[in-house]
């Protein structure tokens, strides 16, 4: 599809896209499954360039006999289109991928074979504690295939999976979350995420009320995950030269370069990271304003977006890097946080704790002012009074106000990274490994009645 799509063009260049997705899932309530399911999908993309002109065509499940009509469209599109600023030679000369004209391999309910009947041991251990698990895994296998007329043949085989689990007590009042990612549930202890469900929910049997306030908080790696992962999407080139972000320094220009962190925590990204691996090349079905359609095929690498501290990159077309005088860095599909040496684990973090919170997760996070990332969200699923070491209950949810760009001036300690699985962007953003911190000074704005 890709090839024939190439030659039907008429234009002065092109790029062809062609997604084939594949999920399989499984549901459970109640301490029984529930559903489970299979699904494809398959999305044509073919972006023509004529002169500087871009046309971008995009369609589902496309047959043989569609497939000219839709190059057309685009050609025309191109042809219509005024100049793209961002328009550039597209890329040459990167090697074709290894297996270009392999089959695709979908994933299938066999990927589950070992995690059902994981499941179903956590299902029964529930039920003799006088709990309920709720939750779902999913896995998906998404292969893209990257076509030009510059010669690039690239191609990349994604996996990609997430399993979710929430435990309630008999009475449905007392809940508590847990999340991991994973590339094929190899890796997945079930059993011990269920005991370390259980265990929070005898914690949450004393229930202690607290006023809204700056609180000495421990932060998990999912919660962390959570705010570096909307630090790392508000942290485009072209937003911080234009005033509109965080990221723009004082009467121009951006601010790479200072020291964001007094600690030397290091935020990165690279596509071979251990168990976190994503594309090695830029995939852009169209252009905003922190990729380009241009720039597809361009090789990624491994990148450091704060580096001791200190910001060093943003994202970055080949346009806005012109702009910029900076590197080009482009967006890549995972994040890596560390801090300072090999750091604690979080239960050694707890027990140097006097007093303070431990948070399971963030929820609804929403912007409320873009030029200092100041963020709005909820805790949710527990959050624990933690008094000399030990945790003593349970106390009300909070609503919180904070900038992840601020909190990294503000971290007391940088604890062991890990993978970890974002509650609030796991839709869309997975890979990540990421250590808890301890905040002295987090700001729970107000107390919120979200269970």
């Amino acid at each position: 599809m890709v090839d024939r799509a190439l030659e039907l063009s008429r234009n002065d260049g092109c790029v062809v896209l062609v997604d084939e997705g594949s999920t399989a899932n499984l549901r459970f309530a109640g301490n029984t499954l529930t559903t489970n399911g299979v699904a494809r999908s398959s999305r044509l993309t073919v972006i023509s360039i004529a002169g500087q002109g871009v046309g971008v065509v995009s369609r589902s499940a496309v047959r043989e006999d569609q497939l000219a009509d839709v190059v057309a469209a685009a050609d025309a599109a191109a042809r219509a289109a005024r100049p793209a600023d961002d328009a550039r030679d597209l890329v040459a000369g990167v090697p074709s991928s290894p297996g270009w004209g392999e089959p695709v391999r979908p994933t299938d309910i066999g990927v589950f074979g070992e995690l059902a009947p994981a499941l179903g041991d956590a299902f029964a251990a529930a039920e003799a504690g006088g709990g309920r698990l709720y939750g779902f895994a999913e896995h998906s296998m998404n292969t893209t295939f990257l076509g030009s007329s510059t010669g690039l043949r690239l191609r990349h085989d994604q996996p990609s999976g997430r399993l979710e689990l929430n435990a309630k007590s008999a009475d449905m009042k007392r809940s508590t979350w847990t999340g991991v990612s994973t590339p094929d549930f190899t890796d997945v202890d079930v059993a011990t995420l269920g005991s370390a469900l259980a265990r929070r929910l005898e914690w949450a049997k004393t229930r202690v009320d607290l006023p809204a306030g700056r609180y000495d908080t421990l932060l998990p790696p999912s919660a962390v995950a959570d705010l570096m992962i909307y630090m790392y999407w508000s942290s485009g080139a072209r937003d911080a030269l234009d005033g509109r972000s965080v990221f723009a320094r004082p009467g121009g220009g951006a601010r790479v370069g200072e020291q964001l962190a007094t600690l030397p925590v290091s935020l990165s990204s690279d596509p071979e990271a251990a168990g976190i691996e994503c594309a090695p090349f830029m995939m852009a079905h169209a252009s905003d304003r922190d990729s380009s359609v241009f720039d597809n095929g361009l090789p990624l690498g491994p990148t450091g977006w704060i580096t001791d501290g200190r910001l060093n990159a943003l994202l970055q077309t080949r346009y806005s890097a012109e702009l910029s005088g900076l590197p080009v860095t482009p967006g890549i599909d995972n994040l890596i946080m560390s801090g300072p040496g090999d750091g604690r684990p979080l239960d050694e973090m707890i027990a140097s704790t006097g007093r303070g919170l431990l948070v399971t997760c963030l929820w609804y996070i929403r912007e409320v002012d873009p030029q200092t990332l100041l963020l709005t969200g909820l805790t949710r699923d527990g959050v624990y009074l933690v008094e000399h070491g030990e945790i003593v209950g349970e106390v009300n949810n909070f609503r919180f106000n904070e900038s992840p760009v601020d909190l990294l001036g503000r971290l007391a300690e940088v604890g062991a990274s890990e993978r970890t699985l974002p509650r609030e962007w796991g839709d869309y953003f997975r890979r990540t490994v990421m250590p808890p911190v301890r905040v002295p000074d987090f700001n729970m704005s107000t107390v919120s009645q979200a269970s």
